[in-house]
């Protein structure tokens, strides 16, 4: 192929309409080349046209759209009539197009992508060697593995009897433990490798106790653990796993300091230990792209990760720029689901909740900040809430709220969450379904409102005969006296007005 070529122009009509077509019938193909292709590279305006439809489709959608619904997009963008005759008619021919010749459409649309994208990865590698930019050298390597990667990813799927003995069984998981019992329970064992999962919750609950209460409990088992925090200082998070070791709750870890380096020297001389890594990711640039360059520089050193905690994602951006924040976050997640594959890991992840799961009991999806494809793409999905009286007293409310491998819409009532020692204990509670927890918060708030009714009638009641001890004043109000409401109250009258 000519280095110097442009555009599928040279290869003709009727392959730019097929390749086109592909995009309709073949929603793998569209999969693997969708981000790399781009309008400008078909030489015909209407077939720009439909292209750079068909690609705002898919990024809206994450699929790519049917004839009809390609139709409808058109309207949309333009209402030139001429236009939308020319491009109807180009709809007609792709609906009676022949599939003969698709292995070789493919093919030579990879290879002029894979080209396109070469050409950029090394324009933009040379615009960084010439700065000297040492910083930003890995970025190279990332375009240029990004550029040859291009239509490599395709997966034809496999048949439903492969494999049988392996699929059925009881080990086909292999999941490592979060250390809260009725969590892994309900987990059977925990996340396995290749699994996401998502933490929700407000701000100032809980999500770094979580994470944190997680990795140690890994590194107990003897895995190894890359823990990443954008926000905590890395000595913040030593801290707090020194406490869930010892016992020792935070603020007196100085005073214990003898007892806490006793324990840790014998914690760290185990020769079955795992390793667990801290890493602060500082700036406003972190992308999935470094985080996959941090990974493979730990397999340099020989280092063969089994989890990692992103604490939290809210704080990647994407490698490119999109106008909607929402497919951004989406998008994000996505690639992080895809990193955790590659490198065959477990995966966690914490999200902030919006202003609404601050003073909420529990914590639901439609209260999670940002995009809901975050949500959507989790495998599974826990949250958090604390009230007022639950963070001073050490507890909280976990709800699972998705799980693609258990029992999801169970919630852990008023479980022991300390943040000081991160103990999460789940024993002494009860576990509820959602109907159940819901019913249990309405009575609590029923009887809630009985007892402050209670308490405002009888003291409106103390306040009337104080101030209403005249005879006359008695008899002219005997129907509305207030003593009526307290006597009923003592007995429980079902018959008051609250």
């Amino acid at each position: 192929m000519n280095n110097n070529i442009e555009s599928f122009g040279y290869l003709g009509y009727q392959f730019q309409l097929k390749l086109i077509g592909q995009f309709i019938y073949d929603k793998t193909f569209a999969d693997t080349i969708i981000y790399s292709i781009e309008a400008k590279y078909f030489d015909n305006q209407y077939f720009r046209l439909i292209m750079a439809n068909v690609k705002n489709y898919y990024e809206r959608y994450e699929s790519t759209p049917t004839f009809e619904a390609l139709r409808q997009v058109i309207k949309l963008d333009t209402s030139d009539e001429i236009t939308q005759q020319y491009v109807e008619e180009i709809i007609v021919e792709l609906e009676s197009i022949n599939h003969a010749d698709t292995k070789f459409i493919q093919e030579k649309s990879i290879e002029f992508c894979k080209q396109q994208e070469l050409k950029k990865a090394i324009m933009s590698c040379s615009e960084i060697l010439d700065k000297g930019d040492i910083d930003n050298y890995h970025e190279c390597e990332e375009m240029l593995r990004k550029a040859l990667s291009v239509g490599q990813d395709r997966d034809d799927g496999i048949d439903v009897f492969d494999n049988i003995e392996n699929v059925l069984s009881e080990e086909f998981r292999s999941p490592i433990a979060t250390g809260i019992k009725g969590l892994d329970e309900l987990m059977e064992g925990g996340l396995s490798k290749g699994e996401l999962g998502m933490v929700i919750a407000p701000l100032g609950v809980g999500k770094t106790t979580f994470m944190t209460k997680v990795a140690n409990e890994a590194y107990n088992r003897g895995k190894t653990i890359l823990q990443i925090v954008f926000e905590d200082h890395p000595k913040v998070l030593q801290r707090k796993h020194f406490s869930c070791w010892t016992g020792v709750p935070l603020n007196e870890l100085e005073d214990r300091r003898d007892e806490v380096i006793q324990y840790l020297e014998s914690k760290q001389h185990n020769k079955d230990k795992g390793k667990l890594i801290i890493k602060r990711m500082t700036g406003e640039n972190v992308t999935i792209s470094k985080i996959r360059q941090l990974i493979r520089k730990h397999i340099a050193k020989g280092v063969k990760l089994d989890m990692i905690i992103l604490d939290y994602i809210d704080c990647v951006v994407p490698d490119s720029q999109y106008k909607d924040q929402w497919v951004a976050e989406g998008y994000i997640m996505r690639q992080f689901e895809n990193l955790i594959s590659e490198f065959d890991v477990v995966g966690w992840v914490a999200t902030q909740g919006n202003r609404s799961s601050i003073n909420a009991t529990t914590v639901t999806t439609d209260m999670m900040g940002g995009s809901i494809k975050k949500a959507q793409i989790g495998h599974f999905i826990l949250s958090i809430a604390k009230d007022l009286q639950q963070k001073e007293s050490g507890r909280a409310n976990l709800a699972v709220i998705k799980s693609r491998f258990g029992r999801d819409g169970v919630v852990f009532e008023n479980i022991k969450f300390d943040n000081a020692t991160i103990v999460i204990d789940t024993d002494d509670m009860e576990e509820l379904d959602w109907l159940s927890h819901e019913d249990r918060q309405r009575e609590r708030q029923e009887t809630r409102n009985r007892d402050l009714a209670r308490e405002t009638f009888k003291e409106l009641n103390t306040s009337n005969k104080v101030e209403t001890e005249k005879p006359e004043y008695i008899s002219n109000t005997a129907d509305n006296d207030m003593s009526q409401f307290t006597k009923k109250i003592e007995e429980k009258d079902e018959d008051l007005p609250f």
